[in-house]
């Protein structure tokens, strides 16, 4: 009868924390019920040390540049403007 006892508490010490475990913390079931919305296209980002730079693929179609970009853009490279004070030069060659 002894034995029986010790086995018997000895199966409800190895079966309660397992039911203890399962039954304690339930799943959040709202986080799962929520339907999901159409996803928008997200721009694949690179980084490096230096820059980081944003994929082109969710842009739309380019527009053609003007004949006052393109004379504007061979100025610049004309004077090797590169970076900000290309960008510069270009805003103001554009506004001329």
């Amino acid at each position: 009868m002894l034995k029986s006892l010790i086995s018997t508490a000895a199966a409800l010490l190895l079966v309660t924390p397992v039911m203890a475990q399962t039954t304690a913390h339930p799943a959040a079931p709202a986080a799962a019920a929520k339907p999901a919305a159409a996803a928008k296209p997200v721009a694949a980002t690179v980084t490096t040390k230096k820059t980081v730079k944003v994929a082109a693929t969710t842009r739309g179609p380019a527009k053609p540049r003007t004949e006052k970009s393109l004379a504007c853009s061979k100025d610049a490279d004309a004077k090797k403007l590169h970076g900000k004070p290309r960008e510069a030069f270009m805003r103001t060659c554009k506004k001329v």
